[in-house]
């Protein structure tokens, strides 16, 4: 028996360990690596696609990871397993992260029904790493029927995540109007649930007016379903209020999709969107890692920066000088 096959029995077992050791490899950029990821993805294939796919977003600050920990166990206290892919913001300076979910989700990360996977941006735009499709696939195979995706934080490009799961929630803070004016119309465009957080104290009152004002604005923007309104809501992560409202409408939004066929149309979208995203970075790779295109790169990227040769002129010629070299070839 292969690596690759024995991997792949013990995650369809439930192994979390072997579920880990998956990620990493997918998650690898080694080229012999890509080749066992892929067959490892081929023959999990079959075992994926009954989990609710859930995003979750929120500027720093909301509460994101307390919200899932009290998400999370509740799920399991009502006997379903979770796993929680988190995504950590990248340093543009020294390319590290910090990886910290599991010490902010300290009950959830220990229970056996839950698996935790903090995981680096390292410069992938939307809020996701490039990888967490598939590490959303694995984590179905292993079992887990609930999968929690938690982006980097909230900005322009903060939507990804929207468009590999079947519900995004949006987490605010009670901030008024001000907040209403500080978030992009795009991610509020595509939030299928809108949660005022940390309505719980003082802050009550401040989280009931910001619903308001959410509410009011909802009138505005149209829905991504026809069989699903989005809804706006306050909560508190920290002593559990709303928790178990949140699990109830994620519930019947899939339940109205499913319904309406927009379910599966979503996700055939989703996966053809996936192949193209992929195909797209896969050809960018090919043409930085060609020798053809390398020759070029040092003193076109000089001519670029002292402004002798406009930038799309420049990205012209290293397309041309690959579609020459590949026809070559």
């Amino acid at each position: 028996m292969t690596e690759t096959a024995s991997l792949e029995q013990r995650i369809c077992r439930g192994d979390r360990r072997a579920l880990a050791k998956g990620i990493t490899l997918i998650e690898s950029t080694r080229a012999d690596h890509r080749e066992d990821a892929v067959a490892l993805l081929e023959a999990l294939m079959p075992s994926t696609g009954e989990a609710i796919r859930i995003g979750i977003s929120g500027a720093p600050g909301v509460g994101k990871s307390t919200f899932i920990e009290a998400l999370g166990n509740h799920l399991i206290d009502i006997g379903h397993r979770v796993a929680v892919l988190a995504v950590d913001p990248t340093s543009a300076v020294t390319g590290g992260s910090i990886l910290g979910d599991k010490t902010r989700m300290q009950t959830l990360a220990f229970r056996d029904q839950a698996f935790v996977r903090p995981s680096p941006a390292a410069g992938t735009l939307g809020g996701v790493t490039r990888r967490t499709r598939e590490s959303m696939l694995l984590c179905e195979a292993a079992g887990f029927d609930v999968i929690i995706v938690e982006t980097v934080g909230v900005g322009q490009s903060e939507t990804a995540v929207a468009d590999m799961t079947d519900a995004f929630l949006l987490l605010l803070l009670p901030a008024g109007g001000d907040e209403l004016q500080g978030i992009k119309r795009g991610i509020m465009e595509l939030a299928d649930i809108i949660l005022v957080n940390k309505a719980d104290g003082e802050q009550r009152n401040a989280a009931e007016r910001t619903m308001a004002d959410y509410r009011a604005a909802q009138q505005f923007i149209k829905p991504r379903y026809r069989a699903w309104q989005p809804s706006v809501a306050t909560c508190s992560a920290l002593d559990g209020q709303g928790i178990e409202t949140v699990w109830q409408q994620l519930r019947e939004m899939r339940s109205g999709l499913i319904e309406s066929g927009e379910f599966d149309a979503h996700r055939a979208e989703q996966a053809r969107a996936w192949m193209w995203a992929e195909t797209t970075a896969l050809l960018i790779a090919d043409l930085t890692a060609h020798p053809a295109v390398r020759a070029l790169v040092a003193d076109l990227e000089q001519s670029v920066r002292t402004g002798e040769t406009p930038p799309t002129v420049g990205a012209q010629r290293l397309i041309e000088a690959f579609k020459a070299a590949s026809c070559d070839g």
